[in-house]
């Protein structure tokens, strides 16, 4: 991995947009000085969307974002030849590594309990004695290396779930609800879609409305925990005609009312921080129990880097990756690096090649934005975006997006 100052050169010039004087400007600074950390816990893009859309194929190269890395490990279900994960964040990089070791020498019982459950003492005494030996010496730097006098693994004793940016922005969220006596088992007990609907309209959407939660989600910083820099709050808002509430209670309710709870993970990390105990259970791909002998297998092919996806994609051969995954990476970047990411996107995509992103607000922000030379060898698959956005379970975003090399 790359060292300190490496890292906040990189993420520096992923976010930092304005002058360090200017609000904004200190704003994302403070943001990209967040992001060194562990952000996401559990990655917030479906899996399953993606592969429906990808359309993956054994044996093809994917490229993606790696973030908490559930995706990474989730497209090894479909026998990928290869998976690259990039990240930024060097915590990221150092959770997916420890999750392909995880799959390469645990047994499923223990690599749930790892990764599924993450609360048990027995998970740091499994990582000392068979996943340790196997890491290189900056990953297992990272999980060795002590926050507040405890050992950055001991939190997967601890509820790993509740750690990280989101993790404390979704414990904020809880914390919120107990002053208002909200309590989400109803929910997590519904029976039906309807009865999902009832709850929001009852009990979520009046304290969504509340003056002191108004208040804090129109403050850019108060979405840091959700990973929003400045540039894709103002995004969300402009959807909102300025004001990004409506768009956040559109979300929350599609995340609680447009899926069963039963089958949404999502949901179960939102409304109670971690995800369905018992059997059945909705958890991403890679946990599942059926897959974990193929994850396995496939846990040689999945590469977990701290680089930037323009810089990495440079260093690679021409027509060498299939399927490229960029979450919502552009809503943060200026045209010039837009045209720079889709130039190499574009030099080493063979013919055939899926790319799909999602984005904060609604619209494709391609067009008028990449050089038509570039985006006119690319085509918009906007029945299978519809498609795969109606689809997401996740259910924060506002748009998703599928484009193809050459025709659909």
């Amino acid at each position: 991995m790359a060292n300190s100052q490496q890292i906040a050169d990189r993420l520096g010039a992923a976010v930092h947009q304005n002058d360090a004087l200017n609000a904004t400007g200190f704003l994302e600074r403070i943001f990209s000085r967040l992001f060194q950390g562990l952000v996401y816990p559990q990655i917030w893009e479906d899996p399953v969307v993606d592969m429906a859309a990808l359309a993956l194929k054994p044996g093809q190269d994917v490229f993606c974002i790696a973030s908490g890395g559930c995706n990474a490990m989730s497209y090894l279900t479909a026998q990928p030849g290869s998976v690259t994960a990039v990240d930024l964040s060097p915590a990221h990089v150092a959770l997916g590594r420890l999750k392909v070791a995880a799959a390469a020498r645990l047994t499923q019982p223990e690599f749930f309990a790892l990764f599924g459950r993450g609360d048990s003492i027995d998970n740091v005494a499994i990582y000392d004695r068979k996943l340790a030996p196997l890491l290189d010496a900056q990953t297992r730097a990272f999980w060795e290396g002590r926050v507040l006098g405890r050992r950055r693994i001991t939190m997967f004793a601890r509820g790993f779930h509740k750690f990280g940016l989101l993790g404390r922005f979704l414990s904020l969220v809880h914390a919120v609800s107990w002053l208002a006596r909200l309590d989400y088992t109803p929910l997590l007990n519904a029976p039906d879609l309807d009865a999902q609907t009832q709850f929001y309209d009852i009990r979520i959407a009046p304290l969504l409305d509340a003056g002191p939660v108004r208040w804090m989600a129109r403050r850019r910083a108060s979405l840091f925990g959700l990973g929003i820099p400045p540039a894709q709050y103002d995004k969300l808002a402009a959807d909102g005609g300025g004001d990004v509430l409506p768009v956040l209670k559109e979300r929350v309710r599609k995340l609680a009312c447009d899926f069963p709870i039963r089958d949404n993970y999502f949901a179960w990390q939102a409304f109670s921080r971690g995800y369905q105990p018992g059997t059945p259970q909705s958890v991403p791909p890679y946990l599942e129990a059926q897959n974990f002998k193929t994850v396995a297998q496939g846990a040689q092919n999945v590469t977990f880097v701290n680089r930037s996806m323009t810089e990495l994609l440079a260093e690679r051969d021409a027509a060498s990756l299939d399927a490229y995954v960029l979450l919502d990476a552009q809503d943060w970047m200026t045209d010039a690096q837009l045209n720079a990411l889709w130039d190499q996107i574009s030099r080493t995509a063979r013919p055939g090649a899926r790319v799909i992103f999602r984005t904060g607000g609604a619209d494709d922000i391609l067009p008028g934005r990449v050089a038509s030379e570039l985006l006119d060898r690319w085509t918009y698959d906007v029945a299978t975006s519809q498609a795969c956005f109606a689809q997401d379970r996740s259910a924060i975003y506002g748009g998703f997006h599928l484009y193809r090399l050459g025709g659909v």
